[in-house]
C-alpha cells in the first residue's frame, strides 16, 4: 500500500486534498482525522503539518508527500521533486531598509532573520555571501525595527507588509515556490506511485485544457485547424451536409475565447466548450 503524506493545515491543505479528491482518492471528512487508508486505490494517507512532510518522506517513513518546494529545500532531506503541483505559488525575496540594503553584496556580514534558515544559508553560501542567518518562526517583518536583524528573507505577495515596516524588496528571487509531489531520492519509486503521478498528471491537463468542438465549412478546415491544432491533431468527421465538417480539439483554458474569435471569423459556426473532468496523455 502506498503511503501518501498530505498537509494538515495551512494554504496548501485544501487545495492538495481537492486535487487528490479529484484525481480519485478518498480525502478526509474530519479534520480530525491523520489517517485515511483507501483501500480502493491500494493507498494510505497520513495528515501531517506541511513543514515536516519532507522529512517524512526524506526517511523512507512515508513513499510520497504533497509540500511547498521551499519547504522541500530548507529540510536539507535526502528527498527529491517529482512533480510541480501548480498551486500555491509564491516568491521567496530579500528585503531590508532602503538605506542600508540595496544588493545582494550588501547582505556580507549583516543578520538576516527567516523562517528558512536551511534555504538561505545554502542560497548565501552557493554566492559567497558570509552572513549570519537568525531563524525565527512566524511574522518576521518586524525584526529590523526590533534590532534582531540587519535585514529580512521571506515569502513575498505584494511586499505591502515589507512596506509598511519600513523595508524593500531587493535583488533577484531567491526562489518561485509552488506546491509539489515529493519521494524519497537514492531508491526505486515504490509501486503505485506512477499511478499516482500520471493521476495528478491528468488533473493539471484537465484544469489546462478544455474541449471545443465546432462546425467548419470545408474550404476553412485547414486555417482553423491551424487554430486549434489539439495536441496530437484535432479529429475532424464528415457531416451531413458535405461542405461542412465538424472539428474537436483541445485547447487552452486561458485561451478558450480569443480562439472562439478567430475561429467565427474563419467561418467556423456552433462552436462549442466543455470542460474535461480528467484525462490520460
Amino acid at each position: 500500500m502506498l503511503r501518501i503524506a498530505v498537509p494538515n493545515k495551512g494554504s496548501l491543505s485544501e487545495p492538495a486534498s481537492q486535487m487528490l479528491r479529484e484525481a480519485g482518492y478518498r480525502q478526509r471528512r474530519d479534520g480530525r482525522e491523520l489517517v485515511l487508508p483507501d483501500v480502493e486505490n491500494d493507498v494510505e494517507f497520513f495528515f501531517l503539518r506541511p513543514r515536516d512532510i519532507a522529512v517524512y518522506v526524506g526517511e523512507g517513513v512515508v513513499d510520497a508527500g504533497i509540500t511547498g518546494r521551499d519547504l522541500l529545500l530548507d529540510s536539507g532531506v535526502d528527498a527529491i521533486e517529482h512533480r510541480a503541483l501548480d498551486f500555491a505559488g509564491s516568491t521567496f525575496r530579500f528585503a531590508g531598509p532602503p538605506e542600508t540594503v540595496t544588493s545582494l553584496a550588501d547582505v556580507q556580514g549583516k543578520r538576516v532573520a527567516t523562517s528558512y534558515a536551511h534555504l538561505v544559508g545554502t542560497y548565501l553560501a552557493e554566492r559567497g555571501i558570509d552572513a549570519h542567518v537568525v531563524r525565527l518562526d512566524g511574522a518576521i517583518e518586524s525584526t529590523v525595527r526590533l534590532g534582531v536583524s540587519d535585514l529580512v528573507a521571506d515569502v513575498v505577495e505584494t511586499g505591502g507588509t515589507l512596506r509598511a515596516a519600513g523595508l524593500h524588496v531587493f535583488g533577484e528571487p531567491i526562489l518561485q515556490s509552488e506546491a509539489v509531489l515529493i519521494r524519497p531520492s537514492g531508491a526505486e519509486p515504490q509501486p503505485g506511485l506512477e499511478t499516482l503521478d500520471r493521476r495528478l498528471n491528468g488533473v493539471l491537463v484537465a484544469r489546462k485544457y478544455v474541449l471545443m468542438d465546432y462546425d467548419c465549412p470545408v474550404e476553412h478546415v485547414e486555417a482553423c485547424v491551424a487554430v486549434t491544432p489539439g495536441l496530437e491533431s484535432p479529429t475532424v468527421s464528415p457531416l451531413h451536409d458535405t461542405g461542412w465538417k465538424a472539428v474537436r480539439a483541445m485547447v487552452p483554458r486561458n485561451q478558450t475565447n480569443p480562439i472562439m474569435d478567430q475561429l467565427y471569423e474563419l467561418g467556423a459556426r456552433a462552436i462549442i466548450v466543455t470542460g474535461i473532468h480528467a484525462s490520460r496523455l
